[in-house]
């Protein structure tokens, strides 16, 4: 939970959230504007998600409409971001590439121009190099990160904050690197989706039993939606200190746990096909920096999480119809 100063500090704050309907988005939309902030919402889905935000249709691909955006604003959240399945993000590299880059630029950029009094960056896991374990520390800018196209187009927005730090000595840029983030808000377009959302849209669609590819052995960090949200959130209150801070559970958990606790909470069978492969065997980060630097603590459950954004599919199926595909040809 956030400690009440923190939110307070945002009391009456003009913000400004980039992918403010996505997943992480929406929660830190929700988080703010109960806290009393003047929120402003910008995203190219046609969806609204909270009463008391500006909701605000809009391409951060256009510069002049960024600057638009962060003006008189005292905080900016950008969170906006292109999600898609590990096949996607091979078969279509461009669509994730060149409007992450156009967005960072010109959101970053724009905050810098109208002296925002702080910003936060939403990177991803993806701009590491592959690693059993991440941690900030061990960062190495010269080796490729993991998720090629996407992965460099984070880091390149993190460049640009330290091109700030370095050439006009701003240190109000926070950053922060989420793991796999589940939750109410995910996207559960079938051509497209994460694992999580993947599985609970076949299991709602009858594949019976449904089939898991692997052993289930590979161990992954699934981070809820709303505690990511909280960490974007300290973040931009307490900073950074010029570097990047993790976001996620900082439990591992194998996809056949995975599976298994799903199965609590909907109820269905299950087979793995060991036939395919099961990916990287282990990727879990090290959260003991945001713990320490922004008093960063993850308190929901893998159950609870699960049973939470099940709920939410089950009155928001066609949701995904409603947002921006980067996908479609």
């Amino acid at each position: 939970m956030i400690k009440d100063e923190v939110l307070n500090y945002f009391n009456d704050k003009n913000c400004v959230v980039t992918g403010g309907t996505g997943l992480i988005g929406r929660e830190v939309v929700k988080m703010l504007a109960d806290a009393g902030a003047n929120v402003r919402s910008v995203s190219l889905d046609k969806l609204e998600v909270h009463p008391k935000a500006e909701h605000v249709f809009g391409d951060l691909t256009d510069f002049n409409f960024c600057q638009e955006m962060t003006k008189d604003m005292d905080a900016v959240f950008h969170v906006a971001g292109i999600k898609g399945s590990i096949n996607v993000t091979k078969e279509k590299p461009a669509s994730f590439f060149v409007p992450l880059l156009m967005m960072n630029t010109n959101m970053l950029e724009a905050a810098r121009r109208n002296n925002v009094e702080k910003v936060v960056y939403t990177s991803s896991i993806g701009a590491y190099s592959p690693a059993e374990v991440f941690h900030e520390d061990d960062h190495d800018p010269s080796k490729p990160p993991m998720d090629m196209f996407p992965g460099w187009a984070k880091r390149m927005a993190e460049m640009q904050v330290e091109a700030y730090q370095i050439q006009y000595g701003l240190k109000n840029f926070a950053v922060t690197r989420p793991c796999n983030v589940y939750g109410p808000g995910d996207n559960f377009d079938p051509e497209n989706a994460m694992v999580i959302p993947s599985l609970m849209y076949r299991v709602h669609n009858g594949e019976n039993p449904l089939k898991v590819w692997g052993d289930g052995s590979a161990i992954r960090d699934f981070a809820f939606s709303r505690d990511a949200a909280e960490g974007v959130i300290l973040a931009a209150y307490h900073g950074t200190k010029g570097s990047f801070v993790n976001l996620a559970s900082g439990t591992g958990v194998s996809i056949k746990e995975l599976v298994e606790t799903l199965a609590e909470v909907v109820g269905f069978a299950y087979e793995f096909d060991v036939s395919k492969d099961s990916g990287f065997p282990r990727r879990v980060m090290d959260i003991s920096r945001a713990q320490e630097w922004i008093d960063y603590n993850p308190t929901t459950s893998l159950k609870d999480g699960l049973k939470e954004t099940w709920e939410w599919f089950l009155e928001n199926q066609n949701e995904f119809e409603k947002k921006q595909n980067y996908f479609k040809d």
